[in-house]
């Protein structure tokens, strides 16, 4: 993958929208600009889990803000990503179409582990090295994020289903701030941390940080308004916290809070973001934690810095996967070799798409047996199943979808993935992976035969040895069997076995020519 003198990182948050743009020097990241608009995304979703159009309005018209910003940058030098607002939204295909036009760059919705995979990612860049284990919070609009980790690694994560934007909402629909009204939100959020407590209380860790918006702002409110005067500038406290607590429940609303530190579009999410930082201070025990400066853009950043220094995280998943479902990795070679010789020779025409498909098509093949660890009869469905569900760091949504796929299609009827697959791309990998299955399927080293694909409009061809097909029926018969495969898709996948022939004669011909 080559390298770029500039990377970009947009995140998509269910509050928050930012856009973070670094010069590359190396392998350090320096920051050149960065943008950032409260969209409130998590604000527009509907009881029925539904974007409604005033908040996709606000977000399109920032995403077109952005890519402005971004005009002329190379599509592999940008990484968009979107949190939980856009896992939940039962719209959220249709607008992140929508999104990725206004912006100009594919959007990546994560899951909330490799939210937090990245999140610890950037914070741990921003902090010194330090072998001692950290916690890392991160509440953002819709989730929050508690990460404990060592140096650069995560150790620990979770993602729970609370926010700042979906808390304010939920107990403080009308922004006023009672003390029913703040019972509830604690008692909330203390029941959801309850369930990770166990492997986060502060047994686990020496030092507490916190990154983003609502934990910067708490810690500013705490220092600019002498909560704590005790405590060091932007520091959160247990003592801070309870003061604050006094105050908000005095002034009672948030259309009348005056505090230095707190942004007029923050003080309606300041409620539900203090609930859960106040509940997680007495869960897990928590008596101060200091800010970090780094969040889930510069983690965004750095991953992307490390995929052009062989330092891709999805690399190390996928090496993980095959010894945790102790994959046959000789065969996982063999069928991953045949079938990039495939997919270069078919994917020709797609020039832009060449490199990441053919990443896929790595990672498919290597993993497309992951499912014989649950059990060998219908493999490939267990195999579908695991890469679309399990959390796999460094890999979008999009990318284990895509991954499932392939694990499905590799082996049994085709037509099975009709209505998932649209794209001429995607069926000549499947196509390449499907083959390179067949031609393995002996599960030993042989001399393959000398192969060509190509991949029309809607036909695919293979172009083989008839003396090889002579000596090795059961392909034969096999790759038959394959031709009919391919109909019920709407392609004509015809053998060509007359190459052997012709070479024949364009030899003899070349003989002829010589002699006369």
């Amino acid at each position: 993958m080559r390298e770029y003198s500039t990377l970009a990182a947009v995140d998509l948050g269910s509050n928050s929208f930012r856009l973070q743009v670094a010069r590359v020097v190396g392998k350090q990241l320096y920051p050149l600009d960065s943008l950032g608009e409260m969209v409130r995304l998590a604000a527009g979703l509907t009881a029925d889990k539904r974007l409604d159009e005033d908040a996709q309005a606000r977000a399109l018209d920032c995403l077109k803000r952005f890519g402005e910003r971004l005009r002329g940058f190379p599509s592999h030098s940008v990484r968009a990503v979107a949190t939980n607002t856009l896992r939940v939204a039962k719209n959220a295909s249709a607008f992140l179409r929508k999104a990725e036009a206004a912006v100009g760059f594919p959007i990546e919705v994560i899951s909330g582990h490799e939210e937090a995979r990245l999140i610890y990612l950037g914070v741990a860049h921003s902090l010194p090295i330090s072998a001692d284990p950290r916690l890392v919070m991160d509440i953002g609009g819709g989730s929050t994020e508690f990460i404990i980790g060592r140096r650069l690694k995560p150790v620990r994560m979770e993602s729970l289903y609370m926010g700042c934007v979906s808390y304010s909402l939920r107990c403080f629909p009308d922004g006023k701030i009672t003390k029913s009204a703040m019972k509830r939100a604690d008692l909330l959020a203390r029941s959801e941390i309850q369930e990770i407590a166990a492997g986060f209380t502060s047994s686990h860790w020496e030092e507490a940080f916190g990154s983003s918006g609502t934990a910067r702002a708490l810690g500013d409110i705490i220092h600019l308004n002498s909560f704590d005067s005790a405590g060091r500038e932007g520091d959160i406290t247990f003592e801070g916290l309870e003061n604050f607590r006094e105050y908000l429940l005095k002034v009672g609303d948030v259309k009348k809070l005056e505090l230095a530190g707190l942004r007029p579009d923050r003080a309606p999410v300041i409620p539900g973001g203090f609930a859960i930082m106040s509940a997680a201070f007495s869960e897990l025990g928590i008596r101060r934690m200091s800010q970090a400066m780094g969040a889930l853009r510069q983690g965004v950043l750095y991953d992307l810095l490390g995929r052009f220094h062989n330092q891709d995280m999805r690399e190390t998943t996928v090496k993980q996967f095959m010894q945790r479902y102790r994959v046959d990795a000789a065969q996982a070679a063999r069928v991953e070799s045949l079938a990039l010789l495939l997919g270069k020779q078919l994917l020709r025409d797609f020039p832009d798409d060449l490199e990441e498909s053919l990443q896929v098509l790595s990672w498919a093949a290597r993993l497309h047996e992951v499912g014989i660890s649950v059990a060998h009869s219908g493999y490939h469905k267990h195999s579908a199943y695991i890469l679309g569900n399990a959390d796999m760091p460094g890999f979008s949504r999009r990318e284990q979808d895509r991954l499932s796929v392939l694990a499905l299609a590799h082996r049994g009827a085709a037509v099975k993935v009709r209505d998932s697959v649209t794209e001429r791309l995607d069926f000549a990998l499947i196509f390449s992976l499907r083959l390179a299955v067949i031609f393995h399927r002996s599960r030993g080293d042989i001399k393959l035969a000398r192969l060509e694909v190509s991949l029309g409009d809607k036909a695919f061809e293979l172009r083989i040895e008839l003396a090889w097909l002579d000596r090795n029926p059961l392909t034969d018969t096999a790759l038959s069997a394959e031709v009919e495969q391919w109909t019920p898709l709407g392609f004509n996948f015809k053998i060509d076995t007359r190459w052997e022939n012709a070479d024949r004669e364009a030899d003899k011909a070349s003989k002829n020519s010589s002699g006369a």
